[in-house]
């Protein structure tokens, strides 16, 4: 194990057992790393995407972190991301859901439609698209659902990937490669 691992780790597991001082140690590791994580996903959004890296992680922090009523048992730093990931899945996802019932029926006035609110539009739609087909694969297939949640979401190695799930790399390597052409299957046009 790295010492910046160990490091985090063992951050990790005091901030469970409820040392302050740790969490904001650990928020002073991750900070920068979660927020260019941030910034990877929101580039691939709609251009006027009304999330910044910076409100993503925020957001972030205050769901992993700020209601919950048990602390979350932290193994690791694996084990942190990949919970991460699923959680910034989830931000992403519900302001797409917002904004997509915003603009039916919402307070928001269009004055005209352009080719980036259309190119926005699809972006969000692609996102909600992606969303109904992971829940779809994780009925037959949950374990490649989270390798993809770690691999995409956390930006986890194959390596990493398989440590956090208890499993080989190889085995990581077939679930990400089968989950993708899934995907890549089920939300190609007809």
């Amino acid at each position: 194990m790295e010492p910046e691992t160990k490091t985090l780790t063992t951050l990790l597991v005091d901030w469970r057992n409820g040392n302050a001082a740790a969490g904001q140690q650990v928020a002073a590791i991750l900070y920068a790393e979660l927020r260019a994580l941030a910034g990877h996903y929101l580039r691939q959004e709609r251009p006027n995407h009304t999330l910044q890296p910076t409100a993503l992680v925020h957001e972030l922090y205050l769901r992993l972190f700020g209601t919950a009523a048990a602390p979350v048992p932290w193994k690791d730093r694996c084990h942190f991301f990949a919970i991460a990931a699923q959680t910034l899945r989830r931000i992403l996802v519900d302001h797409a859901r917002a904004h997509q019932a915003g603009k039916r029926g919402g307070d928001q006035v269009k004055i005209s439609l352009s080719s980036a609110e259309a190119v926005a539009e699809s972006r969000e739609e692609n996102l909600l698209a992606v969303q109904e087909a992971l829940e779809e694969l994780e009925k037959s297939q949950p374990r490649a659902v989270q390798v993809v949640e770690l691999r995409f979401f956390a930006g986890l190695t194959e390596e990493e990937t398989a440590e956090v799930l208890g499993v080989s790399p190889i085995t990581v390597k077939r679930d990400w490669k089968f989950a993708r052409a899934w995907l890549l299957a089920r939300l190609r046009p007809s």
